[in-house]
């Protein structure tokens, strides 16, 4: 692919977003404006911002058009979008542009349609002393940089020490504040806390419980602070034998983990755990935790019971191809 073409990708993702971000709902000001400019409308905080552009009318011409339901590229399509919605898709000869319309002419480049990263961390980990500032702004430019790359939607699995921001983050791109993708996002994650001394704990860091009860408290907080998803970890690290035999470190007991599952599902949201391998991962699989994350040993037995449970397998693709992965390899294998 060109870098034409990838630039026309990222541009009709933008596209489509800022769509979007026109037709969120925002409230003019409670009282008539007599300030300088246009009326304002309110944020979420109180205070006015700029309102969004009304919704309008959008024709792109697009020269190839991937089909992702055919899996064929098509050719001399016209995509018709209203608003946040796309109306129309189809051939230029039976396709009628509306009038006014604005035309995006893309008949020399390919288009498809908005990218899914369905496995994200917006949010680096802080380094010592990084202010909160810095890591939002790091967090940001994350984000940016997926929507350009054509992603136009994304979950964010845990923000890294960051607290809820994620949440935050995701409010301030649907109120029109920034522009991202349309985020799902999951606030600090739960891990087990198991002989782990409390007073070490990182307030902005993952939820550490220790028992059933604690474990659906930390479903309920996550959930009163507004996250979709909650992130488990039934695996912790893993590590290799000198003969090249994987070892998982087992986070949650069995009942902590079905209650975490069990009390995610009862308040209406869905779980992501964080399965390296070994027996977390199979505990996750039973527990009916709805995407298993990595699973680097997932056999056909287990693969065979997600489909019949009707779960999710997310491989992350991209932890195969990081070095440290072979260094890690390396380091315990003897190479």
């Amino acid at each position: 692919m060109t870098m034409r073409n990838k630039a026309v990708l990222a541009a009709f993702g933008i596209l489509l977003m800022a769509a979007t971000l026109s037709a969120q709902a925002v409230q003019p000001p409670p009282a008539p404006w007599r300030g300088a400019g246009p009326t304002p409308c309110v944020g979420s905080d109180g205070g006015v911002i700029k309102c969004a552009p009304s919704a309008q009318v959008i024709a792109v011409r697009a020269g190839r058009l991937f089909d992702s339901k055919s899996g064929q590229m098509l050719t001399k399509q016209v995509v018709v979008l209203q608003g946040e919605r796309i109306t129309e898709v189809g051939p230029e000869a039976q396709i009628k542009i509306p009038a006014g319309a604005q035309v995006i002419d893309l008949s020399g480049a390919t288009v498809l349609p908005g990218l899914i990263d369905a496995h994200t961390h917006m949010f680096n980990t802080p380094k010592p002393g990084m202010s909160r500032e810095t890591s939002t702004l790091i967090a940001i430019h994350n984000l940016q940089a997926d929507l350009r790359a054509g992603f136009t939607a994304a979950r964010d699995m845990s923000s890294h020490g960051n607290g809820y921001a994620d949440v935050d983050i995701r409010t301030a791109i649907n109120e029109g504040r920034i522009v991202g993708p349309r985020y799902q996002v999951s606030g600090r994650g739960i891990a087990w806390g198991g002989g782990r001394q409390s007073e070490s704990e990182d307030p902005l860091g993952n939820i550490f419980v220790r028992s059933v009860d604690e474990a659906r408290k930390a479903v309920q907080e996550h959930i009163q602070h507004g996250v979709d998803w909650i992130k488990l970890f039934p695996t912790g690290g893993y590590s290799f034998t000198p003969t090249g035999e994987p070892k998982f470190v087992l986070m949650y007991p069995k009942p902590v983990l079905e209650a975490l599952i069990d009390e995610t599902h009862k308040l209406g949201h869905k779980a992501g755990c964080h399965v390296l391998g070994g027996e977390g991962k199979h505990n996750a699989i039973l527990a009916g935790c709805d995407t298993i994350e990595h699973a680097y040993d997932l056999n056909q037995e287990e693969a065979n019971m997600i489909v019949q449970k009707g779960l999710y397998y997310d491989p992350t693709f991209t932890r195969y191809i990081e070095p440290y992965m072979d260094d890690v390899d390396n380091k315990n294998t003897g190479g």
